[in-house]
């Protein structure tokens, strides 16, 4: 729901739109001209304008560089934030190409220059990133990519399309796309036709020291219920997360059946020691705890956030074989049991 690419009778170039590209936006609307064939920018346009087909590409998330590979374009990437924190194999190992400008607050804007980039491919949080204004100062063409906002899973995804239709490849980031929802089709319907049961999960850990719990609409209650679970928080119909209490916590937990997703820990011992007083709750007593980094790098970057939102039928596969094992003899590809 967060872009549209638009274009115009009898012209090549087409406008990418990005719809409130941050948490708390509205009606919030930037755009992005891509020319082709020397085409003339509109009369009036004050968004951003670069050539169709950008070689030269900063990804300030790890996502965008996924997006790029399964466009078969990251070595279109030249420079990214936190190279540490990244899974992708080329950029990891190509650091004399790929350069760390480091975090929006503290990016070194004289190394970003030096590596000539085409286009910069940013987010938001809470409001529009501080870096807006050195790149209009520097003259670099910029994007706000909005996936993160997307509470559906194939919504999420779909945003390998924008950025294809940036890179001039158009028809193939629709071809990759195109077999994802098929896939995540195949495998909910699967499960709606063989299960009656389905488990109450719960979900997280504290973070900065509130518990936050996603809301029924959100992307990970979405998985949750196309895999044949009930997720166990019901309060909050909003869109956003919300902080629960201690006591509110152990309830829900206690009342699930499985607990996944719990912070940074990969083992039993890890998570007693960010919650001793839950390891006596019943996830935890009949042995079904389970988290989404099983894919993480030594410095703590987890793949789930990274290729795992292009790849929502694989997390999908997953969480069925976590609720209902007997319906997929899949190899797990980003969740793994703690014990």
């Amino acid at each position: 729901s967060g872009f549209e690419i638009v274009g115009a009778e009898g012209r090549q170039s087409t406008l990418l739109k990005v719809f409130n590209p941050w948490q708390g936006a509205e009606n919030t609307e930037t755009t992005l001209f891509i020319v082709r064939n020397g085409e003339k920018i509109p009369a009036g346009f004050t968004g951003q304008v670069v050539k169709a087909g950008a070689r030269r590409i900063v990804c300030l998330s790890s996502t965008y560089v996924a997006m790029l590979d399964a466009l078969g374009q990251v070595d279109r990437v030249v420079g990214v934030s936190g190279r540490n924190y990244i899974s992708n194999k080329y950029v990891t190992t190509h650091p004399e190409a790929v350069a760390d400008i480091g975090f929006d607050g503290n990016i070194d804007y004289e190394l970003l220059l030096a590596q000539r980039p085409d286009l910069v491919l940013l987010f938001g949080v809470s409001g529009a990133s501080g870096m807006e204004s050195k790149l209009l100062e520097m003259g670099i063409p910029f994007c706000y990519i909005g996936e993160y906002l997307e509470e559906s899973p194939l919504g999420k995804a779909e945003w390998l399309v924008a950025i294809a239709e940036i890179t001039d490849s158009r028809e193939k980031g629709e071809a990759v796309f195109e077999p994802v929802p098929e896939r995540y089709d195949a495998l909910r319907a699967k499960v709606a036709a063989a299960t009656s049961k389905h488990p109450k999960v719960m979900i997280n850990t504290p973070y900065a020291g509130s518990w936050f719990m996603a809301s029924t609409e959100s992307y990970v209650a979405r998985l949750i219920a196309d895999a044949g679970g009930q997720y166990v928080y019901t309060q909050d119909t909003g869109n956003q997360s919300r902080p629960i209490d201690t006591e509110e916590a152990y309830r829900l937990a206690e009342m699930s059946d499985c607990w996944i997703n719990v912070g940074s820990a990969a083992s039993l011992k890890e998570l007693a020691e960010i919650v001793p007083k839950f390891m006596d709750t019943r996830p935890v007593r009949e042995g079904r705890v389970y988290n989404n980094n099983r894919r993480t790098n030594p410095s703590g970057g987890n793949d789930y956030w990274e290729s795992g939102v292009i790849h929502p039928d694989l997390i999908l596969q997953d969480l069925i074989r976590i609720f209902h094992p007997e319906l997929t003899d899949a190899e797990p590809t980003y969740y793994r049991k703690l014990n």
